[in-house]
């Protein structure tokens, strides 16, 4: 008798920081509106993200630095709710939120 092979547990990916998910569900989060970026920040930490603010996947729109947190704020009208994504980068960033002065000829 030829010995019998175990059933594989489904892979997980890391998708965060210390944070794993089945590979389907990896997926399934980046068909959710505004999210096609989720789970490509392995090495960012869950709490750093503005996405679930958004509307979006809760993996998406880092805001760990200040330059990803300006292109958070440049791409956040792909999400559902762009306000939320806005809020959360101005809370982390306040600096972000201040226009800077006109030049006078």
């Amino acid at each position: 008798m030829a010995p019998q092979k175990k059933a594989s547990p489904k892979r997980k990916v890391t998708v965060a920081k210390g944070v794993k998910v089945s590979r389907g569900k990896e997926e399934k989060m980046r068909e959710k509106k505004g999210s096609s970026n989720a789970g490509k920040y392995k090495s960012v930490k869950p709490s750093e993200f503005a996405g679930a603010a958004g509307g979006a996947s809760k993996f998406s729109y880092p805001i760990n630095t200040r330059a990803r947190a300006r292109s958070a704020l440049a791409y956040a009208h792909n999400a559902p709710k762009p306000g939320g994504i806005r809020k959360e980068v101005l809370k982390k960033y306040p600096s972000l939120g201040k226009k800077k002065p006109k030049k006078s000829k």
